[in-house]
């Protein structure tokens, strides 16, 4: 993008800092663990925005770190955000913050549903998903998308959702919008269909959004409770903006509903599970993300985004056509069908871990083996470097070593 007034090239160095996806010990023992490209978790090397760390810098410059209260603008943030961006009207009274989306989610589904009951998730999902459910000890249901490999996107399977949401023990929907890990911004007629289904059956829609705001040209996100008042009246949503903006660290999410006993419910379990307090920078980075320059921020790191998908997807279909890449519509993870390997997705993350030093997430994770999930929110020298890696070793495994040192982008 020509004339970018942020800079997503400039590649940081974040080993040693005590991050995740740098630092974390690789799940096979590797030589060299130093030279591995981490692009598994869900976490972008790009630094915050400039605004942020600005405002973070000058509260550091304060020098006095004691409990902290949120004030009413970071309520005004949040309200005057979703209403100018998506046309979504929330009350200030409807948001319950807690430490983050993950943490949001245990309590919604501590607070709507009791142990022993059901929930719903559209599989293949975020891990947080069954482990969240399964912790709380609730029963998962799983709804398989249907992948089309012809039009590359994943579609929900209405006749089954219907059939599992009319389970009278299945009380809520865990749902996620966009969808973590298949890259689906879901339409306004999807959702309206999903929440005809739920209100139909009495069926709770928990609607987790953090990846709300990295969305691909040429499609556009509708927040669950926006659609229609009937969408807004039977579900909770819970955003951040902690993906967006790459603050997760900060920790801070909110969970809201127009629903006053379930906010009383919701309201209880935080602060039950002592997951009331939170951080005093979390608070001041989401003040400043929500802001014009915030969006335009967003739109540049959108178009540097899918610019290292459409380089990968071209590599791809080079080097390696028989593995399908899944459209991708939203979040900045690649889905990739992996299935003509022939090798269970695990065993293939952990030989290209070991021989070309590049660490991807295994699709079974997620509920979905023979697919591989691929962050793609790192700067360009960096992910072209990792794709090439993985093409070497998807290559490699197939038994196709022609070409192979030749294979560049």
């Amino acid at each position: 993008m020509a004339n970018r007034k942020y800079d997503f090239d400039k590649v940081v160095d974040r080993r040693g800092t005590g991050c995740v996806k740098w630092d974390e010990p690789t799940p096979v023992p590797v030589d060299h663990p130093e030279d591995i490209i981490p692009m598994w978790v869900a976490d972008m090397d790009f630094p915050a925005m400039p605004e942020i760390t600005e405002a973070l810098a000058e509260r550091v410059r304060h020098g006095v770190f004691g409990y902290n209260i949120v004030p009413r603008k970071y309520y005004d943030s949040v309200v005057n955000w979703y209403g100018k961006r998506y046309g979504w009207k929330i009350d200030p009274s409807w948001i319950e913050y807690t430490t983050g989306i993950v943490p949001g989610m245990t309590v919604v589904i501590k607070a709507l549903t009791d142990p022993g009951e059901k929930v719903l998730i559209l599989t293949p999902a975020y891990n947080c998903f069954f482990s969240s459910t399964k912790n709380d000890e609730r029963e998962l249901v799983e709804c398989p998308l249907i992948f089309d490999p012809q039009t590359r996107r994943h579609t929900i399977d209405f006749e089954l959702f219907e059939r599992q949401c009319s389970d009278p023990k299945v009380k809520l929907f865990l749902f996620c919008n966009p969808h973590n890990p298949s890259g689906r911004v879901w339409s306004v007629d999807e959702l309206t269909k999903i929440g005809e289904i739920c209100r139909r059956h009495g069926v709770i829609v928990a609607s987790d959004e953090i990846h709300c705001e990295i969305v691909m040209p040429g499609h556009k996100f509708t927040p669950f409770a926006s659609v229609s008042p009937e969408n807004q009246a039977c579900c909770v949503t819970m955003n951040a903006a902690s993906k967006s903006f790459n603050i997760a660290g900060l920790q801070m999410g909110n969970i809201i509903t127009s629903n006053p006993e379930w906010r009383k419910k919701i309201n209880r379990v935080i602060n039950v599970n002592e997951v009331c307090d939170v951080n005093a920078f979390g608070q001041i980075a989401l003040e400043q993300a929500y802001t014009p320059a915030g969006a335009e921020w967003l739109k540049e790191l959108n178009e540097y985004i899918y610019g290292n998908f459409k380089s990968m997807k071209e590599l791809f279909g080079k080097w390696i056509p028989q593995c399908t890449v899944t459209e991708l519509e939203g979040t900045y993870l690649a889905w990739v069908d992996v299935r003509p390997l022939g090798m269970p997705s695990v065993e293939i993350r952990n030989s290209l871990l070991q021989n070309e030093k590049v660490w991807i997430n295994d699709g079974t994770m997620y509920g979905k083996d023979g697919f591989m999930r691929i962050n793609l929110a790192t700067p360009k020298a960096l992910a072209d470097e990792g794709f090439l890696r993985i093409v070497r070793g998807f290559r490699r495994i197939l038994g196709e070593t022609k070409g192979l040192k030749e294979a560049k982008g």
